[in-house]
């Protein structure tokens, strides 16, 4: 009877049950990762991205998990040995799937976009260069990730694409309120500016005060429910790698000699370079005719002038393409007058923080430093700084010349908008660069995953109907007993 009694106990709460509204379950939104290589002129890197697969007006939230930097060069120095431009990645591809859950590796998506030192090759070498994104293409196919494809970015892209990381990281498009327990978009928030200064190139990008009235310099973005219209140029062979061979040529031909005076190489330091190297680089003019053919050597000797450096730097500039045109920078291009702030980042960081400058030092203090650097004796350099790449130290003098007159002369800042400039590499725990504004205008582009729903009765509903089944099957048991 026992037994009986619990049966029919059963029967009438499955029967309650199946008269209860069914309710709508819903998950929690599900990580998503994913993966860009950034292979530039000098040397490549890997960051690894995370988000939520629902979006906040329609651009994910995206956050950098972690980031590793390849062994080696560029993947264009491997034009000759295409495999090794592949087998470059595998060091930093095998760490980030220990990163990434195992479950999760077959829907990432992994993109490699390469920059200025691959656009190079395109021009001098198409066919290498497609050698060379073939084997790297051949390579993440090995790996359990959705490999979208290896590309050349173009200038324009890798400047907006910088652009947005810089402003994502800033709050300038949304920042998260703990009161609404949401993203929100800041009200009159500060657009700022992008300066990039790479190896092989260097891009501006800010929003000016007007519409961009060239459209070859224009690019518009919709991030967060909002569209941005923004000027962008992108300046081929003003990188500065490829601006120390344009200036060591341009030295040579002035004064053809096998010893030539460099200005901006501290005193007592020699450099031996071949002409082979200058007919090499379609950016100091391959087939110049003033470039003497065979493979003799050029010895360079630091001389340390300061106002000679500045001079021959100057030179390496057409600032007469531009007449009177007060919307001209340089070579004759078109840009809009400045406007706000701009975070200067890579090779513009990266020799400031040697000079070891704060933000907000007036020009004049900035100047006087590199002057007292570009005077120091090379002995001086060496054991004042024993752990610098002893092939990057001497070049910093003309570095941060060759940046003072992009910035001053070129882009057209002045003594007053000079304090408008912010030198500096990461923002809160991520790395600034192209690669995060890609992948956010990836996931803008990307459609939200649906929540995942279950159907289901709310657990107080379950909890009293295991507690009646409990107490029945016990009362059941204790009629038996007895």
């Amino acid at each position: 009877s026992a037994i009986i009694g619990a049966l029919v106990a059963l029967s009438i709460i499955a029967l309650v049950l199946s008269l209860v509204r069914v309710e709508d379950v819903t998950l929690p939104p599900t990580v998503k990762y994913g993966i860009v290589f950034d292979a530039g002129s000098s040397h490549t890197s890997l960051f690894v991205y995370e988000w939520d697969s629902d979006k906040e007006n329609d651009t994910g939230v995206v956050s950098q998990t972690w980031s590793c930097d390849v062994r080696g060069q560029g993947i264009s120095s491997y034009a000759n040995n295409p495999p090794e431009a592949g087998n470059s990645l595998r060091e930093c591809l095998d760490k980030a799937l220990q990163v990434i859950p195992a479950e999760k590796q077959r829907d990432v998506p992994a993109y490699l976009g390469a920059t200025a030192g691959m656009r190079l090759l395109r021009e001098q070498n198409s066919s290498a260069a497609e050698r060379v994104l073939a084997e790297v293409t051949k390579t993440m196919q090995e790996y359990p990730v959705a490999f979208k494809g290896a590309r050349i970015l173009s200038g324009e892209e890798e400047g907006a694409y910088g652009w947005i990381t810089i402003n994502y990281l800033l709050d300038s498009f949304t920042k998260y309120s703990p009161k609404a327990h949401a993203w929100l978009r800041p009200e009159a928030a500060n657009i700022f500016g992008a300066l990039d200064l790479g190896g092989a190139s260097t891009q501006i990008t800010f929003m000016p005060e007007g519409s961009v009235l060239s459209q070859n310099e224009a690019s518009e973005f919709t991030l967060y429910g909002y569209s941005y219209n923004i000027y962008t140029h992108s300046y081929l062979c003003y990188g500065q790698d490829e601006m120390l061979k344009r200036l060591a040529k341009e030295l040579f031909v002035s004064s053809p000699s096998t010893r030539v005076h460099h200005p901006c190489y501290p005193k007592g330091y020699n450099e031996t370079v071949s002409l082979s190297s200058f007919r090499a680089s379609p950016c100091a003019g391959g087939s110049d005719p003033r470039l003497p053919l065979g493979d003799s050597s050029v010895t360079l000797e630091g001389r340390g002038d300061a106002s000679g450096c500045l001079a021959a730097l100057r030179r390496l500039f057409n600032f007469s393409a531009c007449g009177q045109s007060p919307d001209c920078t340089f070579d004759g291009v078109y840009q809009p007058p400045l406007r706000g702030q701009f975070i200067a980042f890579s090779a513009f960081y990266y020799n400031f923080r040697f000079l070891n400058l704060t933000e907000g030092q007036p020009l004049a203090v900035v100047r006087g430093a590199i002057e007292g650097l570009c005077t120091r004796s090379w002995e001086d350099l060496s054991s004042s700084y024993p752990k610098e790449n002893p092939k990057r130290l001497p070049k910093y003098c003309a570095n941060a010349n060759y940046i003072l007159t992009l910035l001053l002369d070129a882009y057209k800042f002045n003594e007053t908008s000079w304090n408008n400039i912010f030198f500096q590499m990461k923002a809160g725990s991520a790395d600034v660069g192209w690669t995060l504004g890609y992948m956010l205008n990836l996931t803008s582009m990307v459609p939200a995953e649906a929540p995942a729903r279950l159907k289901g009765h709310s657990s107080s509903l379950w909890a009293a109907a295991v507690t009646f089944i409990i107490l029945t099957l016990v009362l059941g048991l204790a009629a038996l007993l007895l």
